[in-house]
């Protein structure tokens, strides 16, 4: 279903897609404004919440991903992410009536499984359903979900949070999975089983790798492809500072800025969700534009390298400091929260649109659910934890200051994915300068 001018059909499912990813990540981000009632319920600390909003999830999507990936490249993807939809409505609604933090733990690790099969299932699709020259773009309106979903989770999240409770939040956030699954599965049909003529770009076409190939030859096939290795090692470690950041922040402006739950939750949705969402839209609008003069990975090495600065600026600006010069109740830090988010998110959509280009067609799923595990295990997993032992670890010397100065530490590993970036740049040039001056014995 790769033509020239996707119909209303094909809008109709990026749009379904984007939902339920924005749903998703909504379940993941509302962990952000519940980390202080979660905590004192049951008596956790820093290191044990950033556990249970992040590593556990990550180690059991990561043990789950792979095979759903594969999976996705077998069965009908829009029955599978239905499947998905109504178990991770499920596990939500029992999170709500957790009676300690293991049975939370629990619920959370079997989230992770209905989620896996999501972002490799629904990209796959877009891949079939949009030509190369547009993709960039329709893969950066899905992706622009998880900014969307941040601004609901920590903006009306925290106002229910404080309103209702954590626990019938998650009741509430739960209630759309079920009008999701309904239209998966009755009314958005898998292009893959559309019969259609193959193009160059689709994923019927032939490919030198089988697609009888078993998962371990297939999985080995992909990383035997350099340029695949650099681009999800970059994206998976860009996501450490990334998913720490978004899971820590409501509670920083909290601890350092002393803002209430409600106004955090606020000023994070509004300025850190609200500027990531317009820096992935642009950013996948540009993509194909910018990459015809200055390459592909011009877009990403810019945003991290901005981003990076503005996000030091917000992290070690004092409190108080120019909040006189801006609008009542919002700290002046907040100019910088939102540049650093608008162009942290930079990276995302053109380095989707480069890896399916890079991985042969009928592995699209499959190395987009390896890039998935490694961005959720290092970014979900690595991120949110690291920062809660180092704000454990620094509360004896810093005190109130120790999860400021955790952020920071851990914001450090946006610079290892710039120096990936630049290995696979120059990687590049030196191939296509083969390719133009061939090596004859």
């Amino acid at each position: 279903m790769n033509i020239a001018t996707p119909t209303w059909r094909q809008h109709l499912l990026l749009l379904m897609l984007t939902l339920f990813y924005i749903e998703a990540f909504v379940g993941r981000q509302i962990m952000a404004v519940m980390i202080e009632p979660i905590k004192t319920e049951f008596g956790a600390s820093d290191g044990q919440m950033g556990f249970l909003t992040g590593l556990a999830f990550a180690i059991v999507f990561a043990l789950t991903g792979l095979s759903a990936g594969r999976l996705a490249d077998r069965v009908s993807r829009t029955k599978l992410l239905a499947a998905s939809a109504i178990c991770w409505g499920v596990f939500t609604v029992i999170s709500g009536v957790a009676t300690g933090f293991i049975m939370l733990l629990i619920m959370r690790m079997l989230i992770a499984v209905a989620e896996s099969p999501i972002t490799a299932a629904s990209l796959s699709l877009l891949a079939d359903t949009y030509p190369i020259e547009q993709r960039a773009f329709a893969i950066s309106c899905f992706t622009s979900g998880a900014t969307i979903s941040a601004i609901i989770a920590l903006t009306v999240g925290a106002h229910w949070v404080e309103l209702y409770g954590w626990r019938d939040t998650l009741f509430i956030i739960s209630l759309p999975a079920a009008f999701i699954a309904f239209i998966f599965y009755f009314f958005m049909p898998d292009p893959r089983h559309v019969k259609v003529a193959p193009t160059e770009d689709s994923i019927y076409a032939q490919s030198p790798i089988d697609n009888a190939g078993n998962f371990k030859e297939s999985t080995k096939s992909l990383f035997k492809l350099k340029d695949y290795r650099l681009l999800i090692y970059a994206s998976s470690i860009a996501t450490i500072s990334a998913n720490a950041f978004g899971m820590w922040n409501a509670t920083f402006l909290v601890r350092s800025h002393d803002l209430t739950l409600t106004q955090a939750g606020m000023m994070a949705g509004f300025f850190g969700g609200g500027a990531a969402a317009i820096g992935i839209l642009l950013s996948g609008y540009l993509a194909n534009r910018i990459a015809r003069r200055k390459g592909p990975l011009w877009m990403p090495l810019t945003g991290h390298l901005l981003g990076w600065s503005c996000m030091m600026i917000y992290l070690l600006w004092p409190q108080g400091l120019g909040d006189s010069w801006f609008f009542t109740n919002v700290p002046f830090a907040m100019i910088f929260c939102g540049l650093a988010s608008f162009f942290s998110v930079w990276w995302f959509s053109p380095s989707i649109s480069l890896l399916t280009e890079i991985v042969p067609n009928n592995q699209r799923a499959l190395a987009i659910s390896i890039q998935t595990v490694l961005v959720t295990l290092l970014g979900l997993g690595v991120g949110p934890m690291l920062v809660g032992f180092l704000s454990d670890i620094f509360s004896a010397v810093a005190g109130g200051e120790s999860l400021r100065y955790a952020l920071v530490v851990t914001s450090l590993s946006t610079l290892i994915s710039v120096v990936i970036l630049f290995r696979l740049k120059s990687y590049q040039a030196k191939q296509a300068l083969l390719n133009h001056h061939p090596i004859h014995p």
